[in-house]
């Protein structure tokens, strides 16, 4: 059987839908055109796929909630770990601070004490000093100054320390800190800075205390000598350790530690004492020459007399002075004869304590008075030619216990102790 052929005008377009219906005696026709139903399967997809992304929405909307949730707890429980670390190493980081500060701060307190301590110590050295530059020759000093430390290596970039301590501070030099510089090293400089002033302030006060006992050692010598000629000449003190009265409050010695300061002190102010009793003892003594400068024109002892020509015995010493010359006291006393005696022609006897006195005859002139007191290298009179003598010159007698001996000796003992005086 044979296909007829299509006769339609419009060939292979086939004809749209018609739906028909029918209700009673109306009837309705609808035509359904391919775009329609094209639209009509769009929103069916449409309708579905919002069915279905709503259906998972809410299938699956606790658990994105949840995970969420979730997510934000784990976030905020890292932040508050991360917090609490930091706070830790924050608090660890303040105590270590605050610990050494106040260590620091000991540090600082222990020096500050320690330089005010060598202050009290050098404000007691100073008349003590002065009482030793009296008696003892040379110049005398204790140095009291720190060291300059502000320009220091080890202190550099380190400006904490009080300036009582260090001195002035001439640099203005600040160190930022980087990374291969952090604040430890801050740290570590300012140890060693307090380390090398607490090294100075020890070196000086060993210092001090060397010192002092090299003066306490010096002016033992001194007294040793002073009183060694003194004693040869057979003149010793007459004051002695167990005559002197001592008393005073029961204070034991644990209940007041003395350091090696005081104990030097002690001991240089004994020294003084000894070497100033010495000294008092020498200038009591006629060791000084009456007539500086002037020969020996007769010495002590027999001679042939210069009126006679017989032998005789001189009980002095003469020297050949110029008429007007001045004649000097050769030690300190009290004067007890002042006028013409004789063949002593103008004469001063001046009494000197321990039995000693001394004599100057032949003066032209008396400048003293019975009673008065003079001391070592006072002018008691002018020298002459008055009384029993051949020329101007000075009759010079020490007596011991109301005998002459020989001034000579006193004269080599002056000489031996002078530098002392």
């Amino acid at each position: 059987m044979k296909k007829r052929p299509n006769q339609s005008i419009f060939n292979g377009m086939k004809e749209p839908h018609t739906i028909i219906i029918a209700r009673g005696d109306t009837i309705r026709h609808f035509t359904l055109k391919p775009w329609m139903g094209i639209a009509a399967g769009t929103f069916v997809i449409g309708l579905a796929t919002c069915y279905l992304l709503a259906t998972s929405y809410l299938v699956f909307r606790d658990d994105l909630l949840h995970g969420s949730v979730a997510r934000q707890a784990r976030l905020q429980q890292a932040y508050e770990d991360r917090i609490a670390s930091l706070r830790t190493q924050l608090d660890r980081v303040t105590s270590r601070q605050m610990l050494d500060q106040k260590l620091m701060e000991g540090k600082i307190s222990e020096l500050v004490e320690r330089q005010k301590t060598l202050s009290d110590q050098s404000n007691r050295l100073a008349p003590v000093l002065e009482r030793a530059g009296k008696n003892l020759p040379g110049e005398l000093r204790v140095d009291n100054n720190l060291p300059s430390l502000a320009d220091s290596e080890e202190s550099e970039g380190f400006y904490g320390i009080d300036p009582i301590i260090t001195g002035p501070t001439t640099s203005s030099r600040k160190i930022v800190p980087t990374p291969s510089k952090p604040a430890k090293l801050g740290i570590d400089k300012a140890e060693l800075l307090f380390d090398r002033v607490d090294r100075s302030l020890g070196m000086l006060e060993t210092d001090q205390v060397k010192q002092v006992q090299a003066l306490s050692n010096k002016a033992y010598e001194s007294a040793d000598r002073i009183n060694g000629a003194l004693a040869n000449a057979g003149v010793k003190s007459p004051i002695s350790q167990e005559q002197t009265g001592t008393g005073g409050p029961l204070i034991l010695a644990s209940a007041t530690p003395t350091t090696d300061f005081d104990t030097s002190i002690a001991d240089l102010d004994a020294a003084l004492l000894q070497l100033e009793q010495a000294k008092t003892l020498a200038n009591s003594v006629p060791i000084a020459n009456p007539a500086p400068g002037m020969p020996v024109s007769s010495p002590f002892g027999t001679r042939r007399d210069p009126l006679l020509g017989l032998l005789a015995f001189h009980s002095g010493m003469d020297f050949r002075a110029m008429s007007g010359s001045s004649v000097l006291a050769t030690a300190k006393g009290t004067v007890t004869a002042a006028d013409y005696n004789g063949g002593y022609g103008n004469m001063v006897d001046i009494d000197h304590g321990n039995g000693l006195s001394t004599r100057y005859g032949h003066m032209s002139q008396i400048l003293v008075a019975v009673g008065q007191q003079v001391n070592i290298g006072d002018v008691i009179g002018k020298a002459g030619s008055t009384g029993r003598s051949t020329g101007p010159h000075l009759h010079y007698e020490v007596r011991k216990g109301g005998s002459a001996v020989n001034p000579a000796s006193y004269l080599s003992i002056g000489r031996q102790i002078a530098a002392e005086l």
